[in-house]
């Protein structure tokens, strides 16, 4: 299946993190949302973890509408936040609930140290750095579940459990934020520093991205070690 257009910016960036890309986008909890295999009981500890951090996420994005330079960019900051505190968390709360597990207590849960070191990172690019900073540390979770969305989609099994949840990532509406806020970083990667491949910062951008997605892979990894 060919890698989803969420920009050049991207494109660069995950080819710039090309094995780590490759183990946070295949890794085997990910297959294992395939295939049906993953146990219920990662899944579970997963998405009460995954709560957490979306409280966190959705904090470090309300940060890029005060690091915005535009009001596309605002528009588009504030809309991620609204898609992830009003839809994203809900399928979370649903799927908890029918476990026992209510919002409160979601909310509540402590945080593991793979979920703090994430997001702190994240909030730490956009308290330490400018827009950009924020947006190449963001954009592995964002634009990482669209791509493992579409090809969990067409190519997941017919009895898995977990196609509600892929078919969340994989839904036009998700896979629009996707579009839009990678083209947002391409306009504001040439705003800002101009031609990507040739900016001084590229190096210390990439680094960012890399380490997003570093950490993304040991989600997954905190999530299946639940089980």
């Amino acid at each position: 299946m060919m890698t989803p257009d969420y920009g050049k910016t991207f494109a660069l960036w995950r080819e710039g993190a090309a094995a780590p890309w490759r183990d946070y986008t295949h890794h085997p909890f990910v297959e294992g949302l395939k295939d049906g295999s993953l146990p219920r009981a990662a899944f579970l500890h997963y998405l009460v973890q995954d709560y957490v951090f979306l409280v966190h996420f959705s904090r470090a994005w309300s940060m890029a509408v005060i690091k915005s330079e535009t009001l596309e960019e605002m528009r588009i900051s504030a809309g991620t936040v609204n898609a992830l505190v009003n839809h994203e968390m809900s399928l979370h709360v649903k799927t908890c609930a029918a476990q026992g597990i209510d919002e409160a207590a979601l909310f509540a849960a402590p945080e593991a140290v793979e979920n703090l070191a994430y997001t702190r990172y994240v909030m730490d690019a956009g308290l330490q750095g400018d827009f950009l900073d924020l947006m190449a540390a963001l954009a592995p979770c964002v634009l990482g579940y669209g791509e493992i969305g579409r090809r969990l989609a067409s190519s997941k099994a017919e009895e898995t459990p977990y196609a509600e949840w892929i078919s969340a990532y994989a839904d036009p509406e998700y896979q629009q934020v996707c579009t839009n806020v990678g083209r947002m970083i391409d306009k504001a990667v040439e705003r800002r520093i101009g031609d990507l491949a040739h900016a001084p910062r590229a190096d210390a951008l990439q680094t960012r991205f890399t380490m997003a997605t570093k950490l993304e892979v040991g989600f997954w990894q905190m999530g299946l070690d639940g089980a």
